[in-house]
């Protein structure tokens, strides 16, 4: 049909990400282009030889989900345009270490790199509840306290259609290493099914804190998580039971400074 297929890596997020797609475009050299679609989404489209090779070699080897497949189509693509050689891309699987007399940890290891850090900039979620205290009434049988929890959450589609394949084997070794259980529910946007990955105690909390000291996060998500990061030390330090505290959170999450 003449027509002429090229091979390219694109990028897509919400345009408040634009300041994080820019850092990415220097530290890369400066490939690549930005394309915006309709008022709210940017794309990041690398299409030339050079950029998609500097890509390929950068990425090659460390994707973890079904997506590596879709890496392999561009390689191929790119072997037969180009007359290359490269080879497959196999999926991180990577395991903790342990002493030379013990056998390999179980599970995936996702904290050895900063993966799980791009990963949750897509997909993740840092939420802060703040109930306010409810007195008993007809309504209510009983009373609520005032109080304040944390929750980071991470929903994938159970199916990845464009790789025709099952994400609950993936989410089942991130839910191991979050140390939580897989949930799913059904979008009423997509109609389709969602798995769902929440930690909401402290102790594993602290496991994405020392995560995300070591592999910060650049893009959009920084803000929510400062802030989910300060209240987390607050709640360490018994802070958010003082009325100063509780002030500051109400202010963190935008609600007003005195209780109604």
């Amino acid at each position: 049909m003449n027509r002429i297929l090229n091979p390219r890596i694109v990028f897509t997020s919400h345009v408040n990400n634009i300041g994080m797609y820019v850092f990415l475009q220097s530290e890369l050299g400066g490939i690549g282009r930005f394309q915006t679609s309709g008022t709210n989404t940017l794309r990041y489209i690398i299409g030339d030889k050079e950029g998609i090779l500097l890509c390929i070699n950068l990425m090659h080897g460390k994707l973890r989900t079904p997506k590596n497949k879709r890496f392999n189509d561009l390689i191929k693509s790119f072997n037969l345009k180009y007359s290359l050689n490269i080879a497959e891309s196999l999926l991180d699987t990577s395991r903790p270490l342990r002493g030379r007399s013990q056998p390999p940890a179980p599970g995936i290891n996702f904290g050895d790199n900063s993966w799980l850090t791009g990963f949750v900039e897509a997909d993740g979620h840092f939420g802060i509840k703040y109930m306010e205290s409810k007195p008993k009434s007809d309504t209510r049988k009983r009373s609520v306290s005032e109080s304040v929890s944390l929750k980071f959450r991470l929903d994938q589609r159970a199916y990845d259609k464009p790789t025709s394949s099952d994400m609950l084997p993936f989410m089942e070794n991130l839910a191991s290493f979050l140390r939580c259980n897989v949930k799913s529910y059904n979008s009423n946007k997509s109609y389709s099914e969602v798995l769902s990955l929440s930690v909401t105690s402290i102790e594993n909390i602290k496991l994405l804190i020392n995560y995300f000291a070591k592999y910060p996060l650049l893009g959009e998500k920084w803000d929510n998580y400062k802030k989910w990061r300060t209240v987390y030390y607050m709640i360490i330090s018994k802070e958010h039971l003082t009325k100063k505290g509780r002030l500051e959170i109400r202010s963190l999450i935008g609600l007003d400074a005195e209780p109604q």
